[in-house]
């Protein structure tokens, strides 16, 4: 689940960031960066658990979908603060200085 999850929000940000020229003013570069790099670690997590569990892995109890759901959410709302700070501090249309 965390890996669908965090593909999710991998994709939807890429295509905002490729189709709107204001989302790419506002950083969403770093928002594209932090769920795809999350994705790829949850990728290479989901191979070894693969490996280790072989026809196991595809058959997961409804507790541990669960817990890895929240864990998805969880990573997609850092990815989410990390943004909006990192937008806060580059003030991209000076919304901040105008208010000084």
């Amino acid at each position: 689940m965390t890996l669908l999850i965090t593909l999710m929000a991998a994709v939807i940000s890429t295509v905002i960031w490729y189709v709107s020229d204001k989302a790419r003013k506002l950083k969403t570069g770093v928002l594209c960066c932090s769920f795809w790099g999350a994705a790829l670690m949850w990728l290479v997590d989901a191979v070894f658990e693969y490996r280790e569990l072989k026809a196991g892995f595809f058959v997961p109890d409804g507790q541990d979908m669960l817990n890895d759901s929240f864990l998805g959410l969880s990573v997609v709302a850092l990815a989410l603060i990390v943004w909006v700070v990192t937008v806060l501090i580059k003030d991209p249309d000076g919304v901040l200085k105008s208010k000084k």
